[in-house]
C-alpha cells in the first residue's frame, strides 16, 4: 500500500504530507483546490516525467516522495524480482521513490536511494500503481495487458510457463538449425580445404626433433672433406701412424712420462696419485685416439644424401610458413584439423537430429498451447458474464462486452491436436482483447475506442471489480470516477470501490457525497491564503468534520440541519451496508475457504 507521500512546491501544494490509510481513501473538496494535484504528484512520480512550470512560483525545485509498505512474501512477485534484478533492493517490506524536480535540469529519480532510469522507473510504476484519470491511458485499455488480465483471471499461469519454457528451447534448436543452414553453404569448400590440409600435413610425415637432427646432419655433410682432414690431423698428432712427421706422436711421450713416473714411484710411494692420472691419461688419449680414426673413416662425402636433407627441410619451412613456428605447433595444428573435419562431417547429422528434436518440440508446445487457449476460452466465457453483472449493477445493461480470444492460422504455426496449425509464441496462440459497445446497435469495439468519459469511468471500475481478485497490482487510484453521473448511480459505484479495496488500496477523487460516504479514511483539499499567495493544504477529517463536508457536497456551504441529517443517514447506510458485507465475507471464508 502507499503509506505516505510527501509534496514540496508543487503547483500550489508547498508542503503536504498525506498519510493514506488501507481500504477506499477518498479526497473531495472545492474545484481547484488540489485534489487531482495530489494524483498528478503519483503519477510525476512514477513516471519522471514533467514540465518546470509545474514547479511551485518562486522554488528553484519541486520534491515528491512516497513511501510504500510491501505486503509479505511471496506477494508482488514480480515487483521483488524486478527490484533484485535491477540491485535496487532495501527493506523487504518498504520502497521508498523519491523524485527531485529543478527548473535548470532533468528530473531526478531514486528507488530505495538509486538513482534510476525512467524506464526502469516505468517498470516499477506498472507493478506498483493503476491509475485512473481523465488525461491518461487506462492500463486496462493497453490490449497488450488483456492476455495478462484474462490468465490470472483463468489461473492458467503453470501453463503459460511450460509454454514459454517449450518456446525459448525451440528457438534455441531453430537458431542452431539456422546457423547449421547457413554453415552449409561453405561446408563443401571448407570440407575441401580442410582435406587438401591433412592430406599435405600428413604426406610430411613430421615428427618433433627431426629438423634440429636434420640439420645437424646437413652440417656434417656440407663439410665432410674438412672433417676428414680434421679428424686425420689429430689423430695423427695423438698416434702418430704418419711415418713422415717428425714429430713424436702424443700418446708416446705420455707412454715415456708413465715409465719414468713408475721409477720415481719405486722411489717415493707419496707420488702414486700422479702416476695414477699419468696412466689414466695415457689411456684416455689412446681412446680418444681410436674413436678419432673410426670417425674419421665412417665421413664420407655424400652429395645425393645431403640434396635430400636439403629437400626436407625446405619442405619443412614451407609448411612452417602455413602451419606453425615449429613442427610442434604444426602437429598441433594438425590434430586441430583433424577433429574440424570430424565436425564438419557430423553438420548434417547434428542438423538432421536438431530437426528432429524440433519437430517433437513444436508437437509439445502445440498441446500446452492448445489446453491454454481452452482454457482461456473457458475463462474467457465466465469474464464476460461477470463484467455483464457489474455493469449491470452500475445502471449499464444496456452495455454489452466480450473477451475475444483469437488465434491466428499458419502453415508453419505450432500443430494442434486439431490437426490445424497456428502462430505461436511465448505466451500461446491466443491475441486476447476486451472488446465493448457502449450504445445499442453499435458494434463491439476495442476499450480505447469507447469516448464517454462517465461511461469509461463506470466500465473501468466494473472491469476493475471483476478482475480484483486477478489483479496483483496493489493500488488503484480513481480520479473522479463519479464523472457524468448522479447520486443513485453514485451509491452503486461506492459500494464497487468499497469492495474493491477488499482486494486492494483505493484511492478516489469525487465530487458525491454518496461515494465518499463509504471512505475508509476521508480526507478533505481546501486552498488558504497565505500573504499574497494561495496554498493547498490537505487534512483527514474525524467524525463531526466528515460529516459537516458531506454535508457541504449535498447543500452547499449553507448548508442546513437537513442537510447534516442527510449525510448523517448516508454515513449510517454505507456503514451498515458495509458492516453486513464484512459478516458475509467472513461467514462464505468460514463455511467454504476455497470461496
Amino acid at each position: 500500500m502507499l503509506a505516505e507521500l510527501k509534496i514540496k512546491n508543487l503547483g500550489i501544494i508547498e508542503d503536504v504530507t498525506w498519510q493514506l490509510k488501507e481500504g477506499l481513501n477518498v479526497i473531495t473538496g472545492e474545484t481547484g483546490a488540489g485534489k487531482s494535484l495530489l494524483l498528478d504528484a503519483v503519477e510525476l512520480l512514477l513516471s519522471g516525467k514533467a514540465d518546470e512550470d509545474v514547479i511551485r512560483y518562486g522554488a528553484d525545485e519541486a520534491r515528491i516522495e512516497a513511501v510504500f509498505q510491501l505486503p509479505p512474501l511471496p506477494a508482488l512477485s514480480l515487483l521483488r524480482d524486478l527490484l533484485e534484478q535491477k540491485d535496487l533492493g532495501g527493506d523487504e517490506d518498504t520502497l521508498i521513490i523519491s523524485c527531485q524536480l529543478r527548473r535548470k535540469g532533468t528530473a531526478v529519480v531514486r528507488v530505495n536511494g538509486h538513482a534510476v532510469l525512467k524506464g526502469v522507473l516505468h517498470q516499477i510504476g506498472r507493478l506498483l500503481i493503476d491509475v485512473h484519470s481523465q488525461s491518461e491511458h487506462y492500463v486496462l485499455l493497453d490490449s497488450d495487458t488483456h492476455l495478462d488480465f484474462l490468465d490470472a483471471y483463468a489461473g492458467t499461469a503453470e501453463l503459460r510457463n511450460a509454454c514459454g519454457k517449450k518456446a525459448a528451447e525451440l528457438r534455441e534448436l531453430e537458431e542452431e538449425i539456422k546457423k547449421l543452414e547457413a554453415d552449409e553453404k561453405d561446408r563443401v569448400t571448407r570440407e575441401e580445404f580442410l582435406r587438401f590440409q591433412l592430406d599435405e600435413l600428413n604426406r610430411a610425415k613430421l615428427r618433433e626433433g627431426e629438423e634440429e637432427e636434420l640439420d645437424r646432419e646437413r652440417r656434417i655433410l656440407a663439410a665432410a672433406e674438412r672433417l676428414k682432414e680434421l679428424s686425420y690431423n689429430v689423430y695423427s698428432l695423438l698416434n702418430g701412424e704418419d711415418s713422415s712427421s717428425r714429430t713424436v706422436p702424443v700418446v708416446d711421450k705420455i707412454n715415456e712420462a708413465v715409465q719414468a713416473m713408475k721409477k720415481l714411484v719405486e722411489l717415493d710411494a707419496s707420488l702414486n696419485q700422479q702416476l695414477a692420472y699419468l696412466e689414466e691419461t695415457a689411456a684416455g688419449l689412446t681412446e680418444a685416439a681410436r674413436e678419432i680414426h673410426a670417425y674419421s673413416g665412417r665421413l664420407q662425402h655424400d652429395p645425393a644424401r645431403l640434396a635430400e636433407i636439403e629437400s626436407r627441410l625446405e619442405l619443412i619451412d614451407g609448411l612452417k610458413r602455413k602451419y606453425g613456428k615449429t613442427i610442434a605447433e604444426m602437429l598441433a595444428y594438425l590434430a586441430k584439423t583433424e577433429s574440424e573435419l570430424e565436425a564438419v562431417r557430423q553438420s548434417d547429422e547434428r542438423r538432421s537430429h536438431l530437426k528432429d528434436a524440433a519437430v517433437k518440440l513444436k508437437q509439445e508446445m502445440g498441446n500446452i498451447a492448445a489446453q491454454l487457449s481452452q482454457q482461456r476460452i473457458m475463462a474467457s466465457r465466465q469474464l464476460t458474464a461477470d463484467m455483464l453483472n457489474e455493469l449491470k449493477d452500475l445502471n449499464m445493461e444496456q452495455v454489452k462486452f466480450e473477451v475475444s480470444v483469437r488465434q491466428q492460422i499458419d502453415a508453419v504455426g505450432m500443430p494442434f491436436p486439431d490437426g490445424k496449425h497456428y502462430i505461436c509464441d511465448s505466451t500461446g496462440a491466443d491475441t486476447v482483447e476486451f472488446l465493448a459497445s457502449t450504445n445499442p446497435g453499435e458494434p463491439l469495439k476495442p476499450l480505447v475506442a469507447i469516448a464517454s468519459t462517465g461511461e469509461l469511468s463506470r466500465f473501468t471500475l466494473a472491469l476493475k471489480s471483476a478482475l480484483s481478485a486477478a489483479d496483483e497490482i496493489p493500488v488503484l487510484i480513481f480520479d473522479e470516477v463519479d464523472i457524468g453521473i448522479g447520486g443513485r448511480s453514485g451509491e452503486i459505484i461506492g459500494k464497487k470501490l468499497w469492495l474493491l479495496s477488499r482486494n486492494h488500496q483505493v484511492v478516489c477523487v469525487t465530487h458525491l457525497p454518496q461515494i465518499a460516504a463509504f471512505a475508509d479514511a476521508h480526507f478533505g483539499v481546501h486552498k488558504v491564503a497565505s500573504g499574497e499567495r494561495t496554498l493547498s493544504v490537505m487534512e483527514i477529517f474525524d467524525a463531526d468534520s466528515r460529516l459537516k463536508e458531506l454535508a457541504v457536497m449535498l447543500a452547499g456551504l449553507q448548508y442546513s440541519k437537513t442537510a447534516l441529517k442527510n449525510a448523517g443517514e448516508l454515513i449510517r447506510g454505507a456503514e451498515g451496508w458495509k458492516r453486513n458485507e464484512k459478516i458475509t465475507r467472513y461467514y462464505n471464508q468460514e463455511t467454504n475457504p476455497k470461496k
